[in-house]
């Protein structure tokens, strides 16, 4: 019955069918079930006329109508009828459609009065009510609270707004019977959470009897939603476990032994040694490694890395590692070359602008495995590009990469490689629960020591002045710094424009040659912007001025201030990003977010949350809670995200139990086998294209 095509419900029929389809998705009556309403109006209560007083705001009454008449001329025009009830009179007001209203309205007929109400000379009144005839027999208002359902423009010009989806809705409910929505959760979870029916759930979240009966059935359809995601993502983590090959790494063997204790530049983290250890394990159980390493800027994800491709050169195997820009890949690979200088270890680089002749040698060294990592862009990815023996694909800032690009490495050989994937965009644990909740988590949360807090303030333009001489007065101890411009505009030669004005004033602050400026923007050629950067990392130049292109990666150790222009126009976690170009060296560092003097409420606590807190796991929570999950950068283009009803933010402690009870029940019953779980199964099996089952029963 609820797979129905939505066009055989009574009053649809195919012309509305098909806009239901357009404008809200509406394909089938399961569709237009959870369609859930926005809020609740309370109908139920009817209060005398008498009672109405200028602080009422919506207010419903019942009486007779006793006169109705069409007064002043033009615009002014209105229609007004007089309602009596037995405790007094009030005015009925309409300014549009007033010829068809009239024709509708009958003296001596009741009607059930609902609307805003006001008073005009005295007298209350209300204005474009929703009425209806009544029956004076009856005591009281509706049975229950009247839904408020989103709609559109163009589904109320078809006479398909809010109410009538309402009376739709209501026909439907009233057809279906119990067993039309089978109950698909153990018992042992409606008993421990005193949840309502299933089809209680769905009739009380449209038609609730009261706030209570609405509040208990959201809460059960809430769970079921967040704990069907979760069970999915644990059968797929499962069935990863169980059934994907992976390569074994069994041996800790010569290179990383001699790195470790000869070549490592400083002492591992306390959580570093954690992960490091997390991903030795996974890859030595012949199982393919799937894990999302977070850590924030600087805490030293590269590192393990590093090792991590060490483990895989000890085993016979090649690595790559993944970058979203040259810049960052050049840069990954000046480190890590630096760093194996006087290692057995072939290192190359593979971007969009590696030479011919170059890129032929790179081919014939993956192909011959004569190259052992091999780092680079999305370049990595292309056809042409063969691996001798790939075991470890590494991938840095995930969410420049999507799930299909990830595929495209695994196909790179005959048994898929390990992938880590590493982000430094953190990502809240509410997010990542429901996220990335395939992929196996680690944390790098602490810093690597001897470095200090960055200090961030917020100043006002007026302020300018004092800042510039901040600046110079770093600088003159022989440090650097950055002064990042937004990309504001939709216009690239706008922002072009805007960050040659801002390039202007700061020579006017620093004039040559005491002080040198180097400029990045995207705009520039390749060549020009690698030769700027260069300068800057090489303490060529003092001022770093740029867009948000260096928001991702450059490592230099001497830069000890960033300004922000326009920090407003920033989200959380690009601010957070940026902040994380300084402090990478001993010395103290600044990051100073300059504004216009007017800024919005939101800006203004994003600032407010900058200043306050150097955690990036804070910041993200904080941004999640700004912006939303839709907007968070990283979230998967797998849909896990799109709940009907569930609000990940709102509704946190109940992923937390619906995570919680997902895991326990994979653990004691992975092939939903036992008794209790049977519906629970046949429920997920009737989910098609959602699971591939066949792995599981």
């Amino acid at each position: 019955m609820l797979s129905s095509s939505i066009e055989y419900l009574k009053g649809v029929g195919p012309l509305r069918a098909d806009i239901l389809k357009k404008e809200l998705n509406i394909f089938t009556f399961k569709d237009l079930l959870d369609h859930f309403p926005l809020r609740h109006i309370d109908k139920t209560i009817v209060n005398p006329i008498s009672s109405v007083h200028p602080t009422s705001e919506y207010v419903q009454v019942a009486g007779t109508i006793i006169s109705t008449s069409v007064i002043g001329e033009n615009r002014a025009k209105r229609l007004v009828a007089k309602i009596r009830d037995a405790s007094g009179e009030m005015d009925l007001v309409w300014f549009q459609g007033i010829h068809w209203i009239q024709k509708g309205l009958q003296v001596g007929q009741a009607y059930l009065v609902f609307g805003r109400a006001g008073f005009f000379n005295g007298v209350p009144q209300i204005t474009h009510p929703e009425m209806e005839p009544w029956d004076p027999s009856r005591a009281g208002g509706k049975a229950f609270l009247e839904p408020v359902y989103p709609s559109t423009e163009k589904l109320k010009a078809k006479n398909l707004g809010g109410r009538q989806l309402g009376k739709l809705t209501y026909s439907l409910l009233a057809s279906l019977k119990e067993a039309d929505l089978p109950e698909n959760l153990p018992d042992s979870f409606i008993k421990e959470f005193n949840f309502p029916s299933r089809f209680e759930a769905y009739s009380q979240i449209h038609f609730p009897s009261s706030e209570l009966a609405y509040k208990q059935a959201r809460e059960r359809l809430v769970f079921e939603e967040l704990f069907i995601a979760q069970l999915r993502l644990a059968l797929i983590r499962l069935q990863r476990h169980r059934y994907s090959k992976g390569v074994v790494f069994a041996q800790v063997g010569k290179l990383f032994n001699n790195f470790y204790h000869n070549y490592l530049p400083f002492e591992l983290t306390g959580a570093q040694k954690r992960v490091l250890k997390e991903i030795r394990q996974d890859m030595a159980q012949g199982k393919q490694m799937n894990r999302l390493l977070q850590g924030d800027v600087g805490s030293g994800k590269t590192m393990v890395a590093l090792l991590s491709m060490l483990l895989s050169a000890d085993n016979g195997f090649q690595s790559s590692l993944m970058a979203p820009t040259e810049i960052l890949a050049t840069q990954h690979y000046h480190g890590i070359s630096e760093l194996l200088k006087d290692m057995p270890v072939q290192v190359a680089l593979l971007t969009g602008s590696t030479k011919a002749a170059e890129r032929r040698r790179i081919l014939k060294g993956l192909e011959e495995g004569e190259i052992h990592f091999i780092i680079g862009t999305h370049a990595i990815l292309e056809d042409k590009v063969k691996f001798h023996s790939l075991g470890l694909a590494i991938i840095d800032e995930q969410h420049r990469f999507g799930v299909a690009q990830r595929a495209k490495l695994w196909k790179k050989a005959a048994i898929p490689p390990h992938i880590l994937v590493m982000t430094a965009t953190p990502i809240p644990r509410t997010l990542a629960m429901t996220a990335y909740g395939d992929l196996d988590y680690s944390v790098i949360d602490e810093l690597p020591p001897g470095r200090q807090p960055i200090t961030t303030v917020h100043r006002y333009e007026h302020a300018r002045a004092s800042v510039m001489d901040f600046i110079r007065a770093e600088i003159d101890k022989g440090r650097q710094a950055y002064i990042i411009f937004p990309l504001i505009e939709e216009s690239e030669k706008l922002d072009l424009e805007n960050l040659m004005r801002g390039y202007e004033n700061v020579k006017a602050f620093f004039p040559e040659p005491k002080f040198w400026i180097s400029m990045v923007h995207g705009r520039q050629a390749p060549d020009v912007k690698e030769t700027n950067m260069q300068r800057f990392v090489q303490n060529d130049t003092h001022i770093m001025v740029s867009t948000t292109v260096i928001e991702v990666g450059v490592n230099v150790p001497n830069a000890t201030v960033m300004v922000i222009e326009s920090a407003e126009k920033f989200g959380l976690s690009q601010l957070h990003q940026l902040r994380g170009r300084v402090g990478r060296g001993a010395d103290k560092s600044f990051c100073i977010l300059l504004t216009g003097p007017k800024i919005t409420n939101d800006a203004r606590e994003r600032l407010k949350t900058m200043c306050s807190t150097n955690d990036g796991f804070l910041i993200a929570e904080k941004d999640l809670e700004l912006r939303g999950p839709g907007d968070i950068e990283g979230t998967r283009q797998s849909g896990l995200l799109n709940f009907k009803l569930a609000d990940i933010l709102q509704d946190k402690s109940w992923l937390d139990a619906a995570k919680q009870r997902a895991q326990l029940l994979i653990e004691t019953d992975p092939t939903l086998d036992l008794p209790l779980h049977q519906r629970l199964k046949g429920y997920l099996q009737m989910q098609k294209g959602k699971l591939a089952w066949s792995k599981i029963s």
